[in-house]
């Protein structure tokens, strides 16, 4: 199995409508991307405001395997929500670790 983690730090243009919406999207991902077995996401509460760095939304993902993973990035939903990023967002962290 596969671990997929993503942290995404939007800019200013961000509304708190977008965000949900975008947190809406990730958590539809589940049951639609072959190969999912588990699935969260949700908005950084963190009271570590040091540690927080700008990171207000997360996604975890675990793939049954690699191959999973790997079809996960150009499949067309994955992309609809890249593609969504568009104008709101500074930086994304991506980790990826086979468990």
């Amino acid at each position: 199995m596969y671990e997929h983690i993503v942290t995404f730090k939007f800019n200013e243009h961000i509304t708190f409508e977008k965000e949900q919406e975008l947190l809406k999207q990730l958590k539809s991902f589940k049951g639609k991307i072959p190969g999912i077995m588990e699935l969260t996401a949700g908005i950084n509460v963190t009271e570590e405001i040091e540690n927080k760095q700008g990171y207000t939304l997360a996604l975890r993902i675990t793939f049954e395997n690699k191959h999973a993973l790997h079809d996960y990035l150009p499949h067309p939903i994955h992309q609809e929500f890249v593609s969504s990023l568009n104008g709101v967002i500074d930086n994304v962290i991506v980790v990826d670790y086979e468990i």
